[in-house]
C-alpha cells in the first residue's frame, strides 16, 4: 500500500493512540472500583459524591467534559506557579489525556462494576467471612472472580467506546493517529484516503481487542454451567 512516505508517522499514531487507551483504562478501573465500592457504602457521603460524579460526567458531552478538564487543570497549574514564582508549566498533552479519559470513562466503569458487585450473591461473601477469611481475602478469592464474568461484558463495551474517544484528544495537540492521519492528509491532499487509513487502524485494535475480552470471559467463566438450548 501506498502510504507516501507517512507509514512511520502514521505507526508512531497509532502506538500513541494505543498507549493512550490501554493508560486511560487503567485509571478508568480504578476509579471505577472506588466509584462502586461509594456507591455501595454505607456512608450517605460516600454515596452521594459517587452519585455526583457519575451522574455529572455522564450528562455532559466528552468533547465538552475533556476541554474543561484540560483547561482547568492548567490554569490550576498555572495559579500554582504563580503563587510560588516558578516557571510555568505546560502540561502533557498524553497525560492530560490520560487523566482526562480515565477520569471521564470512570464513571461509566463505576457502574458496570456497582452492577457486577450487587450481581454476586451476598450469602458467599457470608460465608466467606464465617469461615474465618479477611476483608480482602473475600474479596479476592470469592467477590472479584465472580463480579468479573458478570462486568466483562461492560467492560468490554466500555473499552471500545473509550478507544474511539482517544480521537478527542487530537484537539488538544496529542500526536495520536488521527492527528498523523489529518497532517499527511493535508500534505498529500488526499484526506479522505488516509481518514481511512485511520479507521482501519481503530478497527484493528478493537478486533485484536475481541480477542482478548473472549480470553478474559472463558478464563472466569470456568466452573459456570450454561444453560443448554
Amino acid at each position: 500500500m501506498n502510504l507516501y512516505g507517512f507509514a512511520p508517522l502514521l505507526w508512531a499514531g497509532a502506538k500513541e493512540t494505543l498507549a493512550l487507551a490501554v493508560l486511560s483504562l487503567a485509571v478508568s478501573v480504578l476509579l471505577g472500583l472506588a466509584g462502586a465500592s461509594a456507591k455501595l457504602s454505607r456512608h450517605a457521603p460516600w454515596r452521594a459524591i459517587a452519585t455526583a460524579y457519575t451522574t455529572l460526567i455522564r450528562s455532559v458531552p466528552d468533547l465538552v467534559l475533556m476541554l474543561l478538564l484540560f483547561y482547568s487543570i492548567q490554569i490550576a497549574v498555572n495559579n500554582l506557579t504563580d503563587a510560588f514564582g516558578w516557571d510555568q508549566f505546560d502540561i502533557d498533552p498524553f497525560t492530560a489525556g490520560v487523566l482526562t479519559l480515565g477520569f471521564i470513562y470512570g464513571a461509566y466503569f463505576t457502574e458496570t462494576f456497582r452492577g457486577a458487585f450487587l450481581a454476586v450473591p451476598r450469602g458467599q461473601l457470608e460465608a466467606g467471612s464465617a469461615y474465618g477469611m479477611s476483608g480482602m481475602r473475600v474479596f479476592a478469592r470469592i467477590l472479584f472472580p465472580q463480579m468479573m464474568r458478570f462486568a466483562l461484558p461492560g467492560i468490554g463495551n466500555n473499552w471500545q467506546v473509550l478507544v474511539k474517544a482517544t480521537a478527542l484528544v487530537s484537539i488538544i495537540g496529542l500526536a495520536d493517529v488521527v492527528k498523523a492521519a489529518q497532517d499527511a492528509g493535508k500534505s498529500t491532499f488526499n484526506m479522505f484516503f488516509f481518514i481511512l487509513i485511520a479507521a482501519l487502524i481503530y478497527l484493528a485494535i478493537t478486533s485484536a481487542s475481541n480477542l482478548v475480552l473472549m480470553a478474559l470471559e472463558r478464563r472466569y467463566s470456568i466452573g459456570v454451567r450454561h444453560a443448554e438450548l
